[in-house]
């Protein structure tokens, strides 16, 4: 299939070649554009590299990117997924990966280690309340840091010859212009994702694990499945 990924400018460059894994061509199209804050971002590091943290929380590989390559000494990093992981290992920052690739598994994985600990949280500029809430519920001390914005495009998205549209965060959805279509497989990429679309009444067809890969073996399955219906008509 030719599906269309929505993506931040520079976190796409390895989807062609994973999706081609799974046995599929995929191209990007952005409803959103980041803007960097230059002066949070060095005052975050300078946090890190002041020992001012116990763990930092990266919950999206584009903070990872645009931090990794300035720390020189980290504390305990935990990554939101393994694109993210991949990003912060790439720069030599050993992490650790959730379970789950989402915000509200972050509290449970770290149990009770995080009370009375101060956690750094460099993430876009896009409120996250339950994550902040539930570290402090647990006794943690959260730190948010809003080092980007996010910025919709206000451009329609290039579906013309996609047969699928996989949106990759709930405001990549909530912000992206678009026209579905009959025919057009509609997708997100984890449950936070399918729960803002079924907000605005569209149903994902498909839902991943949080991950691009979770989410094109989530794609195979189904379609294996439709496939199986048709033999049987």
């Amino acid at each position: 299939m030719d599906i269309a990924v929505t993506r931040l400018a520079g976190k796409e460059s390895e989807d062609a070649a994973r999706c081609l894994a799974f046995g599929h061509h995929c191209y990007a199209v952005a409803p959103l554009v980041a803007e960097i804050r230059q002066d949070l971002v060095a005052s975050f590091v300078d946090s890190v590299e002041h020992n001012r943290y116990d763990c930092l929380f990266f919950s999206s590989a584009l903070p990872a990117q645009i931090i990794g390559p300035r720390l020189s000494r980290w504390p305990r990093v935990v990554a939101i997924g393994p694109q993210t992981a991949k990003t912060l290992r790439h720069f030599g920052i050993e992490c650790e990966i959730l379970p789950r690739y989402y915000s509200a598994a972050f509290v449970p994985y770290l149990g009770e280690w995080i009370q009375g600990k101060r956690i750094g949280i460099p993430r876009a500029d896009v409120p996250n309340p339950d994550l902040i809430g539930a570290i402090r519920t647990a006794g943690g001390i959260p730190e948010e840091i809003r080092v980007y914005s996010l910025i919709p495009t206000g451009k329609e998205l290039d579906l013309v010859r996609a047969e699928a549209v996989l949106f990759t965060s709930a405001m990549s959805f909530e912000q992206a212009i678009w026209k579905n279509r009959t025919g057009l497989m509609v997708m997100a990429i984890g449950e936070s994702t399918a729960s803002a679309m079924r907000r605005a009444g569209v149903v994902p067809e498909v839902i991943g694990d949080g991950s691009l890969d979770g989410t094109l073996s989530a794609l195979n399955a189904c379609l294996a499945e439709k496939s199986g219906r048709v033999g049987i008509l």
